[in-house]
């Protein structure tokens, strides 16, 4: 649904000189009807399209002059006129391109006499010597040669003259840009007028021919020539000049080639001239004198790779390549060029020469194909799929195809598609399927894993070659496959492209071998049941870019097949709704809809009518349980693919009814999707009626007869009308006291877009609906209360609204103006940081008003200082901005002066910065360029500049010394004083406020007392106490200094920043308009400067930065020299300051160089990123020769601020690919620091090693440390940064040439961790091939050394490492090899280390190789029988004759590898009998079976035991299986008892053991629970049989808590059944002793996890002793009550509450629905009670499980069915709605109506004792700076309120209260009475405008007076019906 505008061209209007004029004037007649006359009239036109039309008309009239009329002076005057016209006009504008097609087409001789004129007007042109004119005349003569014929002409004529002026104009621009060095805005003009030059110079050569045919003009005599040659000279000179733009050398290289093309002879020589050129092997003799000495810098000199670049991009681009028109040279150099690109391939660092290599790359290949057309069979050998060149192109492909760069990668993919044509253009009729080069390549890339992103495009590509049959044919799943991989973004579009490709070839091959009711049917099968089964089975989070990106383009390609899938979803969607975290048919059938009616698939009248999907399902569907299913339901009432569908009354309610439930979403992404969705209805609603008032407007008389259409229209007007009416109401009401912030943030947002879309632009009669109707003084104040929010994007939504209604809003009480602005005066000196937010928003909002004025006028400080008068010429805001900021100043100012006294007292009462952020916000809104009051506004920056460094100089002490964090100049003891002073004594040089000479001791009883200055008093000096606001006695902690320090440097910073960003420059001190002079600018500069290098406090430093970007940006765009330098000076300064290690410098080494590295970005950030970046080059340059000092410096403090801010440069996405190129050295700097003596440096180089790693490899996203999503291949890696080839190579060969000669064990090196964690991130790709020089291969036996490490850590890591350097049909060999070398037990002298590092990377190797996706071949078997031959050679290793535990342990690892894999694959063979045979006597004769006779604190002594205890239970598993059990396999044969092992292992002295057995027995149970088995094939059952007995008594005895906990989680998984009969015999309790037992542990145990099991292991045993067992257990019940209801605190842990609620879901049909009060009444509300509380949880999970309940209730056959929502899976606050209602129905089923509406009543009263709470609140805000309120963001109290009150009304009719009864509602009626007096008092006391300063308090009392007023309308309804019944009780 896009609206397009017609976009309005303008036309500049050409104006006629007076000579002309004059003479055109001589010309015209009277009657105003000749040449001359309309000529006179089309110029004195103002308006351009006016002139188009008339010079149209005048030019018709011109061709159809007879040929006498041609030759008089009208016609010359007017042809003259036209040529001064055309080459007066612009380029660009329209009126030019007119008149050139007009005049094309003139008779023969008319065209004469204007070639002519023209010739005349181009000869004036040519004259012009200005340098600054060059360009126009440029333009001009380019215009004249494109497609227009007279121009072309005029040229011909002055060919030498243009020559000449083109030559000279080279020469002169480029002598002007030497002249401009280091003035990057005057080059880079001067760099365009340079190419616009050499374009123009190419299209004469290109577009004016006929004067280059024949050879007269190559005599070295004549002029033309001499022209030419001095142009080629020129082109060379700038290819070769690298301090030229890039753009510039590579079009003089075209210009070069084009040349030489034209002027060389004989032209059969040329490609081998440019071939030899290119291969740099020119040879003189062959080559003309005149080239030679024209172009000799190319034929003598080493030419640069870009040089190369370019050059061949021109051979590329100006040679002819079609019909081979060059014969077997051309053939040649073809291949030459795809030599030299490819080869530079590898050398080009630059971005932009790697997107230019990679584009002309992708040029050759389209010049390869033209060749081919007609080439020797020679070429076609050497360029088909087998050659060696496109072998390297493939390697290309490979290396580049997920390039950083977009256009790279895009390049990368256009390249593969025409290797894959170029070779089907060499091998013309063979068959697709046999060509062994495809098939080799299909195989290639289906073996990539899938989140390589290059290979989804070349698979696309190769589908559209190979077909997409022969792809399926190797594997039927892959578009299951792609559809997985379609839940990460970063995929979702490759993969979604891919699909799409497939499914239409596979569409287009079907429909041209079967019928359609044969293949629809296929096709279905192969695209959409597996889409259908994602959507309906899989995390809707997962499947959003499904939906996005997949579905739309399958209905695009196939839109019969939305009947296919809604038939096929309609089946399942009553049954299958989903959950929290699945969409169920019922959402998929949403998705699919939505999808279909956005794009005009579907109608909403056709899904309703159609019986597609009922009322009752979208409902489901928009209040469901998971996000996506809610989205996708609005999103089938909002999308549409016409923006003008009139809204049906259906989705109008449904629209309403979403709005109700869904407003307080906790998930970002959902509200904006909300609004975003919203707001598309209501542009549909504006434009739909729209269309209706036209429709009325233009009825004809015979339409105006038809009523009842006429009706319609208005009463779809009224509907609209009336809906939107609705929805403001609705949104108003979600603004209440306490709602929050998802609620007002949906609320405001939605707000904002009905303001803006209904409001009137001018022009418009009718509009629909006005938001501003709505709005009264009441919701003014509502959205004036948003302020307060502690959340800033609330209050950013509220203002923005404010302001579009701004004109409706009445605040012209004064008295109200007057509170307001007290209230944000005050808020601007609170001591809570984010009340200066709100002051600031609330002030801006009160400048609109007119009144403001005169309430600032007021005020003796503003009237004193400043004179304002009200009728001034200013606007009202610019006055009311000016008299705000003054008042803010002028009490700051005396704050200020204050803090100069003691800062103390500033941070404990009016901390400045709340002031400094208001006078930033008042000064953002003003559109500071269009100010009156210029005079006012220069003294006001003055003040505020002055201001600012003022203030700064009072809190900089802190956030620049040492430590600011801790720094308060007070304490409470002599100790810590002690300490402070020497605090105080390091910061003194930098201090000047008195305050720090010395440290102050405060003791306890005698604190510093003071008042906030006031501003009727003078300052007083400080005495000896401190007093706040209220003028108590308060501590002043270290946070409020700090805070108040930082936070006022910061917004320091931001004022500065503003200052120098927004207002005009004063350059001139005369200048009027200026408000800001140089120097001012200047002393910020260095006032940044100063900061930034100075500041020890991240928050004062980085908002300093921030204002410093403000100024370089500003500096950047600055005309005035001298400031536009200044961020390059700086630069300087700063560098010469790092490299000169000057022991007084005052940079800070520490805290990772504090703000420098800020520093020098925000000076970098500044240089134009078109430039050639030179000051970041040179900054990196510098800073790379820091890092790695070449000689040993006396001082590292350089190299630590070189590192640091290295990090920072590598970290800003700002500096983009231009950073890329000195990545290689990074990683060098880092990995040689790291190997320094001083810890300093390699901390600093640890930093940037990480940093460096995150943007080679990408930010990690998941917890995966192997996922190979942030690795790439070692191809392309070292592709990339080539020079780290041969570094890592040579670092890894000298960590692991340094072996201790005693040891034979590697020494330990700095290095070898982070060499082997960047080797880690490399893998082998099955793509890589013989071409590559940079193999991986070399690097194995280092690795393979690493593995020697004395460090545990290093041989882990070096085994991890090994896999991905090892190809996957390598392993094998290498594995062998690696077990062949492991230890004899004959071996005198075994190295554990060194084994232990072999065993591990036999452990990783064998893992990889059994996880990766093989397909079961006899290389396998073959390879793994020879595998398991080595490992029982070995097996010794695992047995106790090997005395090292931790090389047991690695070797029991190994076999654990293989028995999980042989048991998952069910290998059977007389060769493995051997081999289980060996691992059960590993586990027989190991010391778990026989004895454990060591002690933990044996080195490996745990892991051992984990190890071998791994062992058992993995071959227990596989005895288990009964296909294993029941037959005569090995595993079998040679197992002892598995229930006995299992209870032995079971009974292990060691938890390690218990825990690990445990957790498989777990797991079992889970497994014969899961309905996953069938009851045939429950495996685990014969393990585990008898266990009930062990179990039992080890609960009873177990003291590890992990294992306690394992242990209760098995009994509650347990049938309880066959646990209770045991309980008396094992552990003497009887079912009742065992259920207390349970309860005792859920409040005994102070693990979270054990009272969760043990608390849902209680309410299993209740709720089977209830239905089985027919003794009494009232205590136990109510015990079992206490303890559910506790456990739903909202104090309680989130665990905790979670199994609360799911055991509220077990119990409910029993206890909370049945018809039988089992519980009795109040406990069975205390359990309602619950459930209330825990839907309105923060944790969403918590919330889903209680709303579970609701769907459980509704499932019972005693609930009614009235509501459409049975059955059903709905969100939280849906969920309480139906809660209520169930409750009230169960009520009235239980007939105790009158016992239970005095509980509900309490409810909606609450239980808060209000006076307690509000002191407990002010006493919290007092302690804490950060204390936003409420910890609950979900809750909302009175929505709840509403809703309970809402079914209690419907109750009450149904009820009869008896006598009891009525006293309990009277006793009810005082305690509500008591509180609303108590309430009404509290209002009172508030001071005013309470909603902001006491905003906690005031939020507390409105809710509890809303709740009052309800319970008393209530109780006012029951007293009536108790009236009522007893004058009627027989009614």
């Amino acid at each position: 649904m896009v609206v397009k505008k017609n976009k309005e061209i303008q036309v500049d209007a050409f104006v006629l000189k007076r000579q002309e004029l004059e003479t055109l004037q001589s010309f015209a007649d009277d009657e105003e009807q000749n040449l001359a006359s309309l000529l006179l009239h089309c110029v004195q036109l103002s308006h351009g399209i006016q002139q188009i039309h008339s010079i149209q008309q005048i030019v018709s009239l011109l061709k159809k002059m007879d040929r006498n009329s041609a030759c008089s002076p009208m016609i010359k005057c007017c042809l003259d006129i036209f040529g001064v016209m055309y080459f007066s006009l612009g380029a660009k504008n329209p009126l030019k391109k007119v008149l050139a097609s007009s005049l094309n087409d003139l008779p023969e001789q008319l065209m004469t006499e204007a070639v002519h004129s023209f010739v005349c007007c181009l000869k004036e042109e040519l004259k012009t010597t200005d340098l600054h004119l060059y360009r126009k005349v440029m333009d001009n003569l380019a215009s004249c040669m494109e497609n227009f014929s007279l121009g072309k002409r005029s040229i011909n004529n002055l060919l030498k003259e243009v020559f000449q002026f083109l030559q000279k104009s080279l020469l002169e621009i480029q002598e002007e840009n030497r002249k401009f060095n280091g003035n990057s805005i005057a080059q880079t003009r001067l760099m365009h007028d340079l190419l616009m030059a050499i374009k123009v110079s190419m299209m004469l050569v290109q577009k004016v021919q006929e004067n280059f045919q024949g050879s007269l003009w190559k005599k070295p005599g004549s002029l033309l020539w001499q022209n030419m040659c001095g142009l080629l000279n020129s082109f060379t000179n700038f290819l070769m000049d690298e301090g030229l733009l890039p753009i510039v050398q590579t079009t003089s290289a075209l210009a070069v080639i084009l040349f030489t093309k034209t002027m060389f002879e004989p032209i059969e020589k040329l490609p081998c001239l440019v071939s030899d050129l290119l291969l740099c092997s020119v040879k003189h003799a062959s080559v003309p004198e005149w080239f030679v000495s024209i172009c000799g810098s190319l034929c003598t000199e080493e030419l640069s790779d870009s040089v190369l670049l370019f050059l061949c991009h021109g051979a590329l681009a100006m040679l002819e390549w079609k019909n081979c028109s060059m014969g077997q040279n051309g053939e040649k150099l073809l291949l030459d060029i795809a030599l030299v690109l490819l080869s530079l391939a590898s050398q080009l660092k630059d971005s932009n020469m790697v997107v230019s290599l990679s584009r002309i790359l992708a040029i050759w290949t389209n010049s390869a194909l033209d060749v081919l057309e007609s080439s020797s069979q020679n070429l076609k050998c050497s360029l088909n799929g087998n050659s060696n060149t496109t072998g390297k192109l493939l390697e290309y492909v490979y290396t580049h195809w997920e390039h950083p760069l977009d256009a790279v990668r895009h390049q990368a993919k256009l390249i593969f598609k025409n290797i894959l044509r170029i070779h089907q253009a060499t091998v013309k009729g063979t068959v697709v399927k046999s060509d062994p080069f495809l098939s080799m390549l299909t195989e290639s890339l289906l073996s990539l894993e899938w989140h390589v992103k290059g290979k989804y495009a070349s698979l696309g590509c190769l589908v559209s070659c190979v077909g997409v049959e022969n792809i399926l044919t190797v594997d039927r799943t892959i578009p299951m496959q792609i559809l997985d991989v379609m839940g990460d973004q970063t995929l979702a579009p490759y993969a979604s492209d891919l699909l799409e490709t497939m499914f239409i070839n596979h569409k287009s091959h079907l429909t041209s071998t079967f019928q359609k009711s044969i293949w629809i049917n296929q096709w279905h099968d192969t695209w959409v049941s597996p889409l259908l089964l994602i959507l309906c089975e899989e995390n809707p989070d997962q499947t959003t870019y499904i939906t996005d990106y997949y579905l739309p383009k399958l209905l695009k390609c196939s839109p019969d097949s939305l009947s296919y899938m809604i038939k096929i979803l309609e089946a399942s969607a009553d049954a299958n709704i989903g959950s929290f975290n699945t969409r169920g048919a019922l959402g998929a059938l949403m998705a699919c809809l939505r999808t279909a009616r956005a794009h005009g698939l579907l109608q909403f009248t056709d899904i309703m009518r159609g019986g597609l999907l009922s009322i009752e399902c979208v409902k489901q569907g928009l209040v469901h349980q998971h996000n996506q299913v809610r989205i996708d339901a609005l999103g089938l009432l909002c999308e549409t693919h016409r923006s003008t569908e009139i809204l049906s009354m259906e989705e109008m309610q449904l629209i309403q009814f979403f709005i109700m439930y869904n407003l307080n979403s906790q998930t970002p992404a959902v509200r904006q999707q909300i609004c975003s969705l919203l707001k598309k209805l209501f542009c549909r609603i504006q434009e739909s009626s729209q269309v209706l008032y036209k429709l009325e407007q233009s009825k004809t008389k015979q339409e105006l007869i038809k009523e009842s259409a006429k009706w319609d229209h208005f009463a779809t007007l009224q509907q609209y009308k009336d809906f939107m009416s609705s929805v403001c109401d609705k949104l108003f009401e979600a603004l209440l006291p306490g709602s929050s912030h998802p609620t007002r943030f949906s609320a405001l947002t939605i707000l904002g877009s009905i303001a803006g879309i209904f409001s009137v632009p001018e022009g418009q009669a009718q509009a629909v609906f006005q938001l501003a109707q709505e709005i009264d003084r009441v919701r003014v104040q509502t959205l004036i209360q948003c302020f307060a929010s502690t959340f800033e994007e609330v209050q950013v939504l509220a203002f923005e609204l404010l302001m579009k209604l701004h004109d409706m809003l009445d605040l012209q009480d004064s008295e109200n103006l007057h509170l307001l602005f007290q209230a944000g005066m005050d808020l601007s000196t609170s001591i809570k940081p984010y009340d200066c937010v709100t002051a600031s928003y609330l002030l801006n909002f009160l400048i609109h008003h007119k009144g403001l004025l005169g309430v600032c006028l007021k005020n003796q400080l503003v009237t004193h200082t400043f004179q304002i008068v009200e009728d001034m010429s200013a606007s009202t805001m610019e006055k009311n901005t000016l008299a705000v900021i003054k008042y803010l100043l002028a009490n700051l100012e005396r704050e200020i002066f204050q803090a100069e006294k003691s800062l103390l007292q500033a941070a404990a009462s009016f901390p400045m910065y709340g002031r400094v952020h208001c006078i930033t916000g008042a000064l953002r809104q003003l559109p500071l360029n269009n100010l009156t009051l210029k005079t006012e506004w220069r003294q006001m920056v003055a003040k505020l500049i002055l201001m600012s460094f003022r203030l700064s100089a009072v809190v900089s002490p802190i956030v620049q010394s040492s430590s600011p964090e801790g720094l308060i100049p007070m304490d409470t003891d002599s100790e810590t004083a002690g300490r402070l002073q020497m605090i105080l004594h390091e910061i003194q040089p930098r201090d000047t406020n008195d305050y720090f000479i010395q440290a102050k001791i405060l003791k306890e009883h005698h604190r510093v007392d003071f008042e906030k200055p006031t501003d009727d008093k003078p300052a007083e000096n400080v005495c000896t106490e401190i007093r706040g606001k209220e003028g108590q006695t308060c501590d002043v902690t270290a946070q409020m200094v700090l805070v108040c320090c930082w936070r006022s440097m910061k917004e320091i910073s931001l004022l500065l920043g503003i200052l120098c960003k927004l207002l005009p420059l004063q350059t001139v001190s005369e200048s009027s308009d200026g408000l800001i002079t140089v120097e001012q600018v200047k002393d910020v500069g260095h006032y940044f400067e100063h900061q930034l290098l100075q500041s020890r406090h991240r928050g004062a430093f980085e908002l300093a930065y921030t204002g410093l970007v403000m100024l370089t940006e500003t500096l950047s765009r600055c005309t005035n020299e001298s400031l536009r330098t200044l961020p390059q000076q700086w630069l300087y300064n700063v560098l010469e300051e790092i490299k000169s290690c000057d022991p007084s410098s005052k940079l800070c080494a520490t805290r990772r160089s504090a703000g420098i590295p800020f520093y020098i970005q925000a000076l970098l950030a500044s240089e134009s990123k078109k430039s050639k970046t030179d000051l970041l080059k040179m900054t990196m340059n510098e800073l790379l020769s820091l890092a790695v000092p070449v000689n040993e410096s006396p001082s590292i403090i350089p190299q630590v601020h070189a590192l640091n801010i290295l990090r920072a440069l590598f970290r800003d996405t700002r500096f983009g690919e231009n950073i890329i190129p000195y990545i290689a050295d990074g990683i060098q700097a880092a990995i040689l620091g790291f190997t320094s003596a001083v810890w300093t440096v390699r901390n600093s180089s640890t930093l940037l090693f990480s940093t460096l790693i995150t943007r080679i490899f990408g930010v990690k996203r998941g917890k995966d440390e192997n996922s190979k999503k942030n690795r790439m291949t070692g191809r392309e890696f070292f592709s990339r940064f080539p020079t780290l080839y041969p570094f890592l190579l040579q670092q890894l060969e000298v960590v692991t040439s340094t072996k201790n000669s005693e040891t034979g064990e590697l020494k330990l090196h700095p290095s070898l961790f982070l060499l082997l964690l960047i080797l880690g991130k490399l893998y082998p790709s099955p793509m890589d091939g013989a071409y590559s020089a940079l193999s991986m291969a070399p690097f194995v036996p280092f690795i393979m050394r690493c593995g020697h490490s004395p460090v545990y850590r290093s041989r882990e890591m070096a085994g991890r490492t090994l896999v991905p350097f090892v190809m996957t049909n390598q392993i094998p060999t290498t594995v062998q090899s690696l077990l062949t070398g492991l230890p004899d037990c004959t071996n005198l002298c075994i190295r554990q280390n060194s084994t232990h590092g072999m065993l591990l990377q036999v452990f990783h190797l064998l893992g990889s190789y059994l996880e990766s996706k093989h397909q079961i071949n006899s290389d396998l078997q073959q390879g793994l029988v020879d595998i398991i031959t080595c490992i029982k050679a070995k097996v010794w290793l695992a047995k106790r004759q090997n005395p090292c535990l931790v090389t047991r342990a690695a070797y029991l690892d190994v076999l654990l590898v293989l028995t999980n894999y042989l048991g998952k694959s069910r290998r059977k063979g007389i060769e493995l009998f051997g081999f289980w045979e060996e691992i059960s006597k590993v586990i027989s004769d190991s010391e778990l079976m026989t004895g454990i006779h060591y002690s933990s604190a044996v080195p490996g002594f745990t892991q051992y035991l984990q190890s071998i205890t791994k062992l058992a239970i993995s071959v227990l598993s596989v005895a288990a299986d009964p296909d294993i059990s029941n037959s005569s396999s090995p595993v079998a044969e040679q197992m002892m008892n598995p229930p006995l092992l299992v209870v032995h292992l079971l009974q292990s002295d060691f938890h390690e053991v218990r825990l690990l057995m445990l957790e498989a027995v777990l797991l079992w149970f889970k497994q014969i629970n899961s309905k996953q088995l069938t009851e045939e094939k429950r495996s685990p059952l014969s393990v585990l049989s008898g266990m009930e007995v062990t179990l039992l008594r080890m609960a009873v005895k177990e003291k590890h808590p992990e294992c306690f906990c394992k242990i209760l989680e098995i009994l509650h998984c347990m049938d309880l059944r066959n646990v209770l009969p045991r309980t008396e015999h094992s552990i003497k309790m009887n079912p009742k002793d065992f259920l207390n037992w349970a309860m005792n542990i859920t409040n005994a145990s102070e693990s979270i996890e054990i009272q969760s099991v043990a608390l849902k292991l209680a309410s299993k045993l209740v709720i089977h002793l209830v239905q089985n067992c027919q003794e009494v257990m009232e205590s136990e019940m109510r015990r079992w009550v206490q303890l559910v209801t506790s456990c739903c605190g909202d104090e309680q842990e989130t665990d905790i509450r979670l199994a609360a609620a799911e055991v509220l879901r077990s119990v409910t049909p029993l206890f909370l629905t049945n018809q039988k009060l089992i519980l009795g009444l109040s406990s069975t509300l205390a359990m309602w009670k619950c459930v209330v509380l825990l839907l309105q949880s923060e944790e969403l999970i918590i919330r889903n499980t209680a709303a579970d309940v609701i769907r459980v209730a509704q499932s019972q056959s005693n609930i009614s069915k009235k509501t459409e929502f049975a059955f059903c899976v709905v969100n939280a606050s849906m969920a309480m709605d139906l809660a209520f209602g169930i409750l009230c129905e169960l009520l009235q089923q239980w007939n105790q109506t009158s016992a239970g509406i005095p509980v509900l009543l309490e409810w909606l009263l609450g239980e808060d004792d209000l006076k307690k709470d509000l002191e407990t609140t002010t006493l919290m805000e007092d302690d804490n700076l950060f204390n936003k309120g409420e910890v609950n963001f979900w809750a909302e109290t009175l929505t709840n309120v509403r809703q309970l009150s809402k079914h209690l009304l419907l109750l009450i009719p149904a009820t009869r209260l008896n006598a009891p009864d009525q006293g309990e509602l009277h006793r009810l009626a005082r305690i509500v009475s008591d509180q609303a007096q108590l309430v009404r008092q509290l209002l009172k006391e508030l001071p005013p405008t309470p909603e902001f300063s006491k905003t906690v308090e005031f939020t507390r009392l409105t809710i509890q007076n809303e709740r009052i007023s309800t319970c008393l309308k209530i109780l006012t309804l029951l007293d009536d019906d108790a009236c009522k019944n007893k004058k009627n009780p027989e009614k």
